[in-house]
């Protein structure tokens, strides 16, 4: 007998550098708002990080401050699950098998590895190459039906749905033999699959936050200029500073969204306000619309004090207590460990392992 899969949200967010605007609105604002109605599973992803980088300064310290940035932003950590990936081994041990489902073909295209391994493809490390394999491995490990995703990681979860198709095809019979298929619809077809077909969710004014020096690229913890980013740790004088410093075009802000089309920073920059605000661009444009950028900017740097002041604070003084978040770290490895202990058990006996 099969039953449907029960609706499970997961996400993640790698301990490199400093948590910035773009991870906050992309996608911890978004965890906040769907604890409210899914189960979720929210992981700092320490093996991700050291893919494209093996050694870090403070590893450690990185990992809680994700996990601070969680908590502070509103995450439950009794209701919902906060850990950290490389404390539950079935991360490693599912993304090996899925690296044997995946073919070379599917990682090749990958756009992210050709972005981030640039000219040298040759010197990068293998784990980059790899690395969509043990995304669908974090994913899968809690056969979770939803994961928030940005526009940029959009083609990694249609290879998770890729590999875990292969998955549910090549092992059907002893899927069903063992009975532990699960109903689930692809398209218009209803199948029987150990794997969920994941979905994505993407919404929200500001999926992808671009820099504040240059509208045409993401803001990252990688861009050499600091003023290209507004940090979690980033004071109120600091915040103001760089929203005042934000490049711009001469012309006021336009009076319709059309207008904003070939204006990358305006467009920005009203994305951001419209994203803090939990309104829509066109609410910011009919308010803001046709005056210049020495008005909109201090309301969009006063926005954001407002907003994230008081997590800045919050985090701050979590971080100040590393035992407190290892303590909860903890625990929320060991309610996932139960979880992946079952999964894996499972995919054990459908592959065939003794």
């Amino acid at each position: 007998m099969t039953a449907t899969f029960k609706p499970q949200v997961f996400s993640g967010v790698q301990p490199t550098g400093n948590l910035h605007l773009g991870n906050y609105l992309g996608a911890i604002r978004k965890f906040v708002a769907l604890q409210n109605e899914h189960d979720c599973i929210f992981c700092v992803v320490d093996l991700h990080s050291i893919t494209a980088q093996l050694v870090h300064e403070d590893l450690k310290a990185q990992t809680r401050s994700i996990a601070a940035a969680f908590i502070a932003s509103g995450i439950d950590p009794v209701k919902h699950i906060v850990f950290n990936q490389s404390a539950v081994s079935g991360h490693a041990e599912l993304a090996w098998i899925f690296n044997c489902v995946a073919r070379i073909g599917w990682m090749n295209r990958m756009t992210q590895f050709k972005d981030k391994a640039g000219k040298d493809r040759e010197n990068a490390s293998l784990g980059l190459l790899a690395y969509p394999s043990l995304m669908a491995a974090d994913i899968l490990l809690y056969r979770a039906t939803h994961v928030p995703v940005g526009d940029d990681q959009k083609q990694h979860l249609e290879l998770t749905r890729d590999i875990a198709q292969k998955f549910n095809i090549d092992f059907s019979d002893r899927i069903k033999a063992a009975g532990l298929g699960v109903d689930m619809m692809v398209g218009e077809e209803k199948v029987t699959g150990f794997f969920p077909m994941t979905e994505p969710l993407i919404d929200g004014p500001a999926p992808r936050v671009m820099s504040l020096r240059d509208g045409s690229r993401k803001m990252s913890k990688s861009e050499p200029s600091d003023l290209s980013r507004i940090n979690m740790t980033d004071d109120a004088d600091t915040i103001v500073k760089k929203i005042r410093k934000a490049k711009t075009d001469p012309a006021p802000l336009p009076e319709t969204l059309d207008e904003l089309k070939g204006r990358p920073e305006a467009d920005n920059l009203v994305a951001i306000y419209a994203a803090l605000s939990d309104r829509t661009r066109e609410d910011v444009i009919a308010e803001y619309g046709g005056q210049q950028f020495s008005v909109f900017k201090p309301a969009l740097a006063e926005l954001a004090v407002t907003v994230l002041a008081p997590i800045t604070g919050e985090m701050q003084r979590l971080m100040d207590d590393p035992s407190h978040i290892d303590a909860i770290l903890k625990d929320g490895s060991e309610r996932a460990n139960v979880i992946a202990h079952n999964t894996m058990r499972d995919v054990r006996e459908i592959i065939g392992f003794l």
